[in-house]
């Protein structure tokens, strides 16, 4: 007999793109339980391109995938934030110093685009467009760093570096923007060394202040949260 079809790559990422947005708007909170039946009814595409997407997105540390029992939205420890943190400190700052001797102009309109919106969002009071546009530079500086093993070692962090963001949208944003524009004055300017220590604060910095704020998420036992599901 022929190979089963795969499932339509179309509706996979379609199932994919729309669960990882709400995810990082927060409209699926930590600990929220996905159900199969309802979730693939709501985005309109079968159970197999959902089981699909849902794998995908657990290789990026967003849900938590129980055997037998279902999914959740994955929560966050002390020892994960710690941990990205850690990677963090040392694979940024890289990719600073790569990018102020190979950044493009076009690399820098992207930046400098990313800083413009936050600074609407900041004005706007909109956190969460906030948090898309700070996240955005972090994602141009590393795009702009001209070395694609670099890129593909980050390339798994980008979505909990994403979220982490938009889980901490209430922090002292104005003063992230400000940090990061004094970051791209040096990365224009071509110090690499200059933007590598000021990333290395910058990320640093972060760690607290994040800390403190994880303290008040409330802590789920995946587990405990699959296993109160409807089996459909």
């Amino acid at each position: 007999m022929p190979p089963a079809p795969s499932p339509s790559p179309s509706l996979r990422d379609r199932a994919y793109a729309e669960l990882k947005s709400r995810i990082m708007d927060l409209h699926l909170p930590p600990g929220h339980r996905i159900t199969e039946r309802e979730t693939a009814a709501e985005l309109g595409v079968s159970r197999v391109p959902l089981r699909e997407a849902l794998r995908m997105l657990e290789a990026e540390g967003l849900i938590v995938l129980v055997p037998r029992q279902g999914a959740m939205v994955a929560g966050w420890s002390r020892e994960d934030i710690v941990h990205l943190f850690e990677v963090r400190e040392e694979l940024e700052p890289l990719a600073a110093r790569l990018a102020a001797a190979k950044r493009s102009e076009d690399d820098l309109s992207l930046m400098r685009r990313c800083l413009d919106e936050a600074a609407r969002a900041l004005d706007a009071g909109d956190d969460s467009a906030t948090a898309a546009a700070n996240a955005g530079f972090h994602r141009a500086v590393l795009g702009a760093c001209g070395n694609p093993l670099l890129q593909e070692m980050m390339a798994p962090l980008d979505a909990r570096v994403q979220w982490l963001f938009h889980l901490t949208r209430h922090r002292d944003t104005r003063e992230q923007r400000e940090e990061h524009v004094r970051l791209l004055g040096l990365i224009e300017r071509g110090d690499g060394e200059g933007a590598a220590a000021l990333y290395r604060e910058h990320v640093a910095a972060g760690l607290e202040p994040t800390l403190a704020i994880a303290e008040t998420w409330e802590r789920f036992d995946p587990v405990d949260v699959t296993r109160t599901r409807t089996r459909r």
